[in-house]
């Protein structure tokens, strides 16, 4: 397939895509045209490393991953790594749960003690 249809498939923008290959991250084939061609298993590609983009990983370390994805075959580092990965993602998840426990405190407790919005006459700053 084609730049656009790959955009318009994983939901990226053709930006994005030329960024991955840049990064090399993605390596289309190229049509006698020059035309860049993705074969079909290349929105999975795309949508991975979007999901490892959002994770907060670098390109760096997502190009380090890519072999296991394309072909299933790993090394003790790379294993190593996507644990290292996969420990703070949970780190992370603990920190934002930790956050929607708090504001939904908040929401609770402004919910309960709900007043009228009175316009204040003078500043707060003021005797």
């Amino acid at each position: 397939m084609r730049i656009g249809e790959l955009a318009e498939r994983a939901g990226v923008s053709v930006r994005a895509l030329r960024y991955y290959e840049e990064q090399e991250l993605l390596v289309p084939d190229r049509s006698s045209g020059g035309h860049r061609r993705y074969p079909v298993n290349a929105v999975d590609s795309v949508r991975f490393i979007q999901l490892l983009f959002a994770a907060g990983l670098g390109s760096r370390a997502i190009k380090g991953f890519l072999p296991f994805l394309e072909d299933g075959m790993s090394t003790p580092e790379m294993l190593a790594q996507l644990a290292t990965e996969r420990a703070r993602i949970r780190a992370k998840i603990e920190e934002l749960s930790a956050a929607d426990a708090r504001l939904g405190d908040l929401i609770e407790q402004g919910a309960r003690l709900r007043t009228p919005s009175v316009p204040m006459r003078c500043s707060p700053f003021t005797a």
